[in-house]
Order: C-alpha cells, then sequence, then structure tokens
C-alpha cells in the first residue's frame, strides 16, 4: 500500500477536564497504530502552544482545517460563554456548518448526564449515527472500525465486502442447483430476470458474481448452499416468544432456523405471524377471504429481510426476532452505515447494503427494495393499522428494530394520567388480551365499587372497550386508527 501524499487532520471534540485520559489514549492509539498513523493526525487543543489569540478562535480554526470531527460526548457539559455554549457543542456546530465529516462517540451511562450535554447528544443522533463506550478499549476499538470503514470508502484502502470473499472449504458441489433454478423461476417473473432455470450452476453464479475467482463466495453460500450452516453457523435466524414484555424463562417457544437466506426469512416471518392475533374477513369484497394481522404481514417481513440481509455475517452472534406481549423486537448483528443516520430510516434514503452482493439476488426474487424505502414502507404500513412508528436503535454491537402490537406503548400510557390500579390493569391487558372485574379487584386489591368506576374510566378514556354483558362481562384493548 503506498504512502499517502498527506495524513488528516482528525480534530477530538470533548470537555478536556472530564476526559483527559481518553483524549490522550485515543491519540496515542492513532498514532501508534500501523495502519491509521499511516492517514491521520491528531489535534488536541491542550497540545496548542500559548498564543494571542482567544482559545475560541484556535479551536474553531482547527475545526474548519481537519478532515474528520470526532465529538467525544460524556456526562459533563463543561465551561459554558456568555451565551452558555460550551466550546464542545461550538465545535460540533461549527463542524456541521462547514460539512466536515463527523463521527460521535457516547461516553458511559446516561444517568447524570447534564441536561444540555444530553440535549446535543440527541441534536447529533439525529444527524449522525453514534456509537457508545464505557471503557478504553470499547472506544478504541469503535474508533478503528470507523476510521477503517472511512478509509475503504474513501479508496484509501482496498477491502472487499465480506460476502464478496471466498468461504473457506465450499465448493461448486456444496451449492443447490435445484435452489437455484427456483430462484430463477422466481426472479424471472418477479423482475423479468433474463437468466432461464436450467442454466448451468456455475454460469448462473458468474451472472449474479457470486464467484471469487474460482471458489463460491459467502453470499452464494448463504443464498444456495444446501446446508449453508455448515460453513457460517451463526447465519441461523433465532426466534422466541414470551407471553409477558419482559425476557423470562421458562420461554413458551423457542426455534432455531437454518437454511439459505429466503428459507430464514420464510420460516421467520411465519413463526411471527402465527403467533399473532388475527381477524377473519368477509368475501364481500373479493373471493378471497381477508386477515388482518395486528401487526401487518408486509412489515413483519420487511423487518425481517432487513435484519437478514443487512446483518454483519462476520460476527459470532445470530439474528434474533423475539415476540413479546406488546412488542416484536429484531435484533441483529451490525450497524448502521456511517452515511446513515436514525432519523434518516424515517424519510426516503440512498440504499446503502451492508452485503451488496447477498441484497442482489434477495432483490431480484422480490424480497427487498433497492431505493430505500424499506423501513419508511415498514413505518407507514403501521401507521395504517393504527399502530406506532416503530422504533430504531444501537444496542451493544446490534442493530434493533421494534414494532408494536398496539398503540398503548409505555411512553403512551405514561401521558394518560392513570392511577396506578389503572396501570397495573392495562398491564394485565397487554399480556393476556382481556381483563375482568373480578381479575381488576384481584390484581389491585380493591373493592367492586372501586374496580367499576376505574375500569368506567378507562372506557369514557377509550382506552378499554366494554365487551359482553352481565357475568360475561370483559373488557379489551380500545383500536384506534
Amino acid at each position: 500500500m503506498p504512502a499517502p501524499s498527506h495524513r488528516s487532520l482528525l480534530f477530538l471534540s470533548s470537555v478536556q477536564k472530564e476526559l483527559q485520559a481518553e483524549r490522550r489514549a485515543l491519540k496515542a492509539y492513532i498514532h501508534a497504530d500501523p495502519l491509521l498513523s499511516r492517514f491521520f493526525e491528531v489535534f488536541l487543543f491542550e497540545d496548542t502552544p500559548a498564543s494571542g489569540h482567544p482559545a475560541d478562535q484556535v479551536y474553531l480554526a482547527e475545526v474548519a482545517r481537519c478532515a474528520l470531527y470526532v465529538g467525544l460526548f460524556g456526562r459533563d457539559y463543561g465551561f459554558e460563554d456568555g451565551e452558555g455554549v460550551s466550546p464542545t457543542e461550538r465545535e460540533f456546530d461549527h463542524a456541521t456548518a462547514l460539512g466536515k465529516d463527523r463521527l460521535v462517540f457516547i461516553w458511559g451511562p446516561d444517568t447524570g448526564r447534564h441536561p444540555k450535554m444530553q440535549a446535543l447528544i440527541n441534536r447529533a443522533s439525529a444527524q449522525v449515527t453514534r456509537r457508545r463506550a464505557s471503557t478504553i478499549p470499547e472506544l478504541t476499538a469503535a474508533l478503528y472500525a470507523s476510521l477503517v470503514e472511512r478509509l475503504a470508502q474513501q479508496g484509501d484502502i482496498r477491502s472487499s465486502p465480506f460476502d464478496a470473499s471466498a468461504c473457506p472449504r465450499a465448493t461448486l458441489a456444496d451449492l443447490s442447483p435445484e435452489k437455484m433454478d427456483a430462484f430463477l423461476s422466481i426472479a424471472r417473473r418477479k423482475r423479468g430476470y433474463s437468466v432461464a432455470p436450467g442454466t448451468p450452476l456455475a454460469d448462473a453464479l458468474t451472472h449474479l458474481n457470486l464467484f471469487d475467482g474460482d471458489a463460491p463466495n459467502h453470499a452464494a453460500v448463504l443464498l444456495f448452499a444446501r446446508e449453508p450452516q455448515r460453513f457460517l453457523i451463526t447465519s441461523e435466524v433465532k426466534c422466541l416468544h414470551f407471553h409477558g414484555t419482559e425476557v423470562r424463562k421458562p420461554i413458551p417457544s423457542y426455534q432455531v432456523f437454518k437454511g439459505t437466506a429466503f428459507e430464514l426469512v420464510d420460516q421467520a416471518v411465519e413463526f411471527v405471524m402465527l403467533k399473532l392475533d388475527r381477524a377473519v374477513g368477509t368475501r364481500a369484497v373479493s373471493n378471497a377471504v381477508p386477515v388482518d394481522y395486528e401487526i401487518p404481514r408486509d412489515a413483519v417481513a420487511e423487518a425481517i429481510v432487513n435484519a437478514v440481509a443487512h446483518r454483519d455475517y462476520s460476527s459470532t452472534a445470530s439474528v434474533q426476532v423475539m415476540l413479546f406481549a406488546d412488542r416484536l423486537e429484531i435484533w441483529n448483528p451490525g450497524h448502521l452505515p456511517a452515511s446513515l443516520s436514525f432519523a434518516a430510516l424515517r424519510r426516503s434514503h440512498s440504499s446503502v447494503p451492508h452485503n451488496p452482493l447477498l441484497a442482489d439476488p434477495l432483490f431480484l426474487a422480490g424480497y427487498i427494495e433497492r431505493a430505500g424505502t424499506g423501513t419508511v414502507d415498514m413505518i407507514a404500513l403501521c401507521a395504517a393499522a393504527g399502530l406506532p412508528t416503530p422504533e430504531f436503535r444501537q444496542d451493544e454491537g446490534h442493530f434493533v428494530q421494534t414494532l408494536f402490537r398496539h398503540w398503548l406503548t409505555p411512553a403512551v400510557m405514561a401521558d394518560l394520567g392513570l392511577n396506578d390500579r389503572q396501570k397495573t390493569a392495562l398491564r394485565h391487558v397487554i399480556a393476556h388480551s382481556r381483563i375482568t372485574s373480578a381479575e381488576y379487584q384481584r390484581l389491585t386489591d380493591t373493592i367492586p365499587k372501586t374496580a367499576s368506576r376505574d375500569l368506567d374510566a378507562l372506557v369514557t378514556a377509550k382506552i378499554l372497550r366494554r365487551v359482553g354483558v352481565k357475568r360475561g362481562t370483559h373488557y379489551i384493548l380500545e383500536e384506534r386508527k
């Protein structure tokens, strides 16, 4: 690899007093690393020699000169100027205004964080992907991964995606011509794909760029191997169903699905749909009997295929699908690309596949689109079903998608002004779909008159709906469209 003609300036922004040791550690790490030291020079304000210029002029000038801004946001907000703004916030805003590439790392737990620093974190999170760290090794590892990804995107270093590299030990004999023919039939019908069923396996793989030299690459194995998990053990999908709202043992239903990427998506979607409540309609509109699930099937499929298509297959973790009484969570190993933010997922955005050679056949088979509309479609489908907006978050090396089963989320419940008895009852309804007056009295240790008054208030507020008469009376969650 040729040495770069010059090193890019990396501006490290944080509250100096609070994170002095971490700042020093990051600079020492980058300057000592054989790869990163060839490309980056770190600026720390405390290393600047004394001058007659005001401090704010010095650090803002260095922000303007830098190629990359790195924000390390901790607990403290730092010194505030006459306008109540800290140097850390000034630096972030200046880098933003100048269009600098920015990386943001959140240091430590959220508890005890200064309100202004929390507000800065919230604002930064809407613009860039943030990562968390609580130890210096975690911080250096996260920064290293981000910087290497940036160098690869810029073409400063060459690295092929994991799915494009040869799969060790895999040969053409390990792939299934029958699975390829089934795919080609679907791809021709769905997308008008030019390669016909019956095409020799090697030719079809070549057309899909699924060879690395003479060997099938990882994408080929994930898509068309007879037993993909022989080569990529953690490419399986784990599906769990809990009756409550937390992870608790024993687990009522737990299945581990194996197979190709197509089969994993199909099996995981079916697992979820079989456990969701569904309402069967009539043939008034068409000969087919319509079935409405509490979470739209297309939204569930979109979330699961996102996890399978965009996960980090070099990780030792698996995709995990967890269905709770109030929500569906899909966890996949990996992070959002540096070019995307969580806010961008809520609007039309560019398509940035983590595994481009895996994503292309999934597109041809109609599992995904190439327009970056998947999360937008998921949000729209849930809104049309009267459900809250799906949530996206990063959690300890996993990208997490949450789809809600009804509108009464914890955040909504907190804003309803309910007493503790009513909150307890609603949690019972979420877990068991219904509640009776007798159950209300037993759960909350109240007399019939109090139970009746509380339940009537929930009905009046259109939170619960009364069903049945006399002894058959019970209460269910009201629908909201």
